[in-house]
């Protein structure tokens, strides 16, 4: 039997891959439920992702494109004479009150990094991502501290069921940028 070309299967997988999750947590992650999902014979999702981990670097680095995306879209970055920290604030609670399934996905592969150290890079490419887009207003040290604030503020509000106060958000981040 000739092999099918089928140029779009690894995307498909790591659509898959997020779907589940996104479904049934980490746990319910393997190479048969991706498989399932994406409608690809088990030797498929192995032969483009050798290990777990492997799929769920894939997965993690597709799903941490949300918050950067939503910052590096928004205006304030490239406007000098934008107050960053009210920008910030408004696209921090936008991210959160969109989609807060994709949210809570970003989060949970974000978060399993504790426990697989071969996410850890792609973590931290998420910090470092940010970071970047910020120093283009603040110096480096000030954006990654207010990636770290922010990053806190999105977990409290996903951990607790809160809801989002953008006020405060704002008036932190003033603080860190030297607003007090």
């Amino acid at each position: 039997m000739a092999r099918r070309y089928d140029p779009e299967r690894q995307q498909r997988i790591i659509d898959a891959a997020i779907r589940v999750v996104g479904r049934k947590g980490i746990a319910g992650l393997s190479h048969r439920s991706v498989a399932a999902e994406a409608d690809v014979p088990l030797g498929s999702t192995t032969y483009h992702f050798k290990t777990l981990d492997d799929l769920m670097v894939a997965a993690l680095r597709q799903t941490n494109e949300g918050f950067a995306k939503a910052v590096q879209n928004h205006g304030a970055l490239e406007d000098p004479q934008a107050d960053l920290a009210a920008e910030l604030a408004a696209v921090t609670g936008e991210w959160l009150g969109g989609d807060r399934t994709g949210v809570e996905l970003e989060y949970e592969l974000y978060l399993a990094a504790l426990r697989r150290p071969a996410l850890r890079p792609v973590a931290a490419e998420w910090c470092e991502g940010v970071a970047e887009l910020l120093e283009r207003r603040t110096d480096a040290v000030t954006a990654r501290a207010v990636v770290a604030l922010l990053d806190g503020v999105c977990l409290q509000v996903l951990l607790t069921g809160g809801t989002y106060d953008e006020a405060y958000t704002r008036e932190m981040i003033g603080r860190l940028m030297g607003r007090a």
